[in-house]
């Protein structure tokens, strides 16, 4: 871990992720109060050949877990001097309310180009967060297991949300992201997987980035993929890409060792 040498980590600083978390968290229970309506209602609307297995959405668990113990971790007394923490914090904390932010728009509005515009604000955080973390010299335990491990999962799977996302904007807005187009939603699916694949590649396979975008690429397999065969052959070539990626980065002993510690 590297340790500043100059002031520590401000309060706010700190305790910005755990407001972000609480954001993040807290928006998604707005229905059970009678506030707007359920996600997956919306995403029922406005639903699209490449709209994942409703099966798949179960990874907000371990999301939101992992997101709370990230927070609890970097405000913890003996992580006020890590220069990592310093660097990634607060396009952290904008990636994480940014989550809440999209979940309460959803719920009152619709996956509208505004969502769109959302979720992918919260997408370049993570991936602000994943390049400095890709970057380090080498990771502590609780930095590969609380930060790393955390922010590349969410990183991933916000890759594939927001290509669903502007999929189920064009049905929204009524220009052709629906089943009439099943060739455009290939290509989107295709499109994702080639930048997953970058981003797995820059980030020295990454294997938490790819397996969990796998996850999503997998849940459109079967169910897109169960309708057309080119949106099921978009999900196998975008997969295999992914994991091309992440075999050649960790191919490099230091590459494993940076993401899994052996």
């Amino acid at each position: 871990m590297t340790m500043l040498t100059h002031p520590t980590r401000s309060f706010v600083q700190r305790n910005i992720i755990v407001l972000a978390v609480v954001i993040q968290i807290g928006a998604t229970f707005l229905p059970q109060l009678g506030f707007g309506e359920p996600i997956g209602n919306r995403s029922d609307s406005v639903r699209t050949l490449i709209t994942p297995s409703g099966w798949a959405f179960a990874i907000w668990g371990p999301l939101f877990l992992g997101s709370a113990l990230f927070a609890i971790w970097q405000a913890l007394p003996a992580q006020r001097n890590n220069a990592l923490l310093d660097k990634i914090a607060w396009p952290a904390a904008v990636a994480l309310a940014a989550q809440g932010v999209w979940a309460t728009y959803t719920q009152f509005a619709n996956l509208t180009a505004v969502s769109a515009a959302i979720i992918l604000t919260s997408l370049g955080g993570l991936l602000l967060c994943l390049r400095a973390l890709s970057a380090q010299d080498a990771l502590t335990g609780g930095e590969r297991w609380f930060a790393a491990l955390v922010l590349s999962s969410l990183a991933a799977w916000l890759t594939a949300a927001s290509i669903v996302n502007v999929s189920a904007t064009l049905v929204y807005y009524g220009l052709g992201g629906g089943f009439a187009f099943p060739l455009a939603a290939a290509a989107m699916v295709a499109v994702g997987g080639v930048i997953a694949a970058l981003a797995t590649v820059r980030s020295r396979g990454n294997p938490w980035y790819a397996l969990v975008f796998c996850w999503a690429v997998l849940a459109i397999y079967f169910r897109g993929g169960q309708q057309d065969a080119m949106i099921a052959g978009s999900c196998m070539f975008a997969g295999a890409l992914v994991i091309l990626g992440m075999a050649i980065g960790l191919a490099n002993p230091a590459n494993r060792r940076h993401w899994l510690g052996f």
